[in-house]
């Protein structure tokens, strides 16, 4: 299967978003916003594997004209998420002109950012500080540039920082008798709200963790629990997934739609632990080819991605993440893009081939 053709009819669908409006959904990639930032990860992971320069040309062009645009974003988690392909950039090109930008904002997550009680990272955005919350999406959006970022410029504190933060969401967010994910925690209610096992909140951790070691090449005793943790949630992912190959929006409730973001980067992220050998039961080589295959089935003759649910704020019943709308988005083509660069390196085969 040529992998490099379907990533580049993906990349060719979000490329005609361009110069869409910013205010159009999540489906542009004309802002500096979260779901830009999975989607420009996604894309230089694509770019890592192929060795593609058109992409390099495209990451550096979007880059230099965010940059020199005279309006600054607001600074809060969701806007961070675009500092991680950053950093992979300035780590390949040495462009003295991104160096400045990732110290700003790595001080501003470390000494600025909203915290909760015992130093968690507040999930604020731009419309609301959701006051002691702490959301799986942080993890995917902050702490993932925090680790790139200690490693490039040779932090090892910031390093640490990105593991505390990992190990604060896994004491307050894991449900220790599935091992799934809630989706929140509040320190000032003192609970998960609905205790949704929203799956791209899953998701997020799932692909994060991973990602986490591979970036950092840690095994320390941080990094140890962070793992089985990861490896309790991949277990749990793993009696849930659909016959389709999918994950329902709500893991654990059956009846719930099936949502294509999550499934790819829960298929990211075990087809990853697959091939870096953390992962090493047979179940889990036929659960990320499921997944993978049942991704591949959604990508449209445009290259859109489908069954996507649009971008989801804290519930506080289940009900709200069943009313999630299902479109296209960035994220959904950045996440597809991210399990279709561990198809390229082969360590698990789809059955077509």
């Amino acid at each position: 299967m040529n992998y490099k053709a379907i990533a580049d009819k993906v990349l060719h669908m979000l490329q005609q978003a361009d110069g869409n409006d910013p205010s159009r959904g999540h489906l542009t990639m004309n802002n500096w916003e979260w779901p830009t930032g999975v989607a420009l990860y996604g894309i230089y992971k694509t770019y890592q594997q192929s060795g593609d320069k058109t992409i390099l040309d495209y990451l550096t062009g979007w880059y230099n004209d965010m940059l020199s645009r005279q309006e600054k974003p607001h600074r809060n988690v969701n806007t961070v998420a675009p500092l991680l392909a950053l950093t992979c950039l300035y780590d390949e090109t040495k462009n003295p002109a991104y160096l400045p930008v990732i110290e700003s904002w790595a001080q501003w997550v470390l000494e600025e950012m909203p915290r909760t009680e015992y130093n968690g990272m507040q999930h604020c955005t731009v419309w609301n500080k959701h006051y002691q919350q702490l959301w799986c999406d942080t993890l995917f959006m902050v702490c993932l540039f925090l680790a790139k970022a200690g490693v490039v410029l040779q932090k090892p504190e910031w390093i640490d920082e990105a593991e505390y933060q990992f190990l604060i969401h896994i004491r307050y967010l894991q449900d220790k008798v599935t091992g799934l994910f809630n989706h929140g925690w509040s320190f000032d209610r003192r609970h998960n709200y609905a205790g949704a096992k929203w799956a791209r909140g899953n998701a997020w951790f799932t692909a994060a963790a991973i990602e986490l070691k591979d970036i950092t090449g840690r095994d320390n005793a941080a990094m140890r629990m962070i793992m089985a943790a990861w490896q309790d949630q991949v277990l749990a992912l793993w009696k849930y997934q659909r016959v389709s190959g999918l994950f329902t929006t709500l893991i654990d409730v059956e009846e719930t739609y099936t949502e294509t973001s999550a499934t790819a980067a829960i298929a990211y992220g075990v087809l990853k632990g697959v091939r870096m050998g953390l992962l090493t039961d047979e179940k889990y080589v036929e659960m990320g080819r499921l997944a993978a295959s049942a991704v591949l089935g959604q990508i449209d003759e445009t290259g859109a991605v489908q069954g996507v649910s649009g971008g989801t704020g804290m519930g506080y019943n289940l009900q709200h993440y069943k009313d999630i709308i299902v479109t296209p988005t960035a994220y959904g083509q950045g996440l597809t893009f991210l399990m279709i660069t561990e198809l390229m390196q082969g360590a698990v085969t789809l059955q077509e081939e």
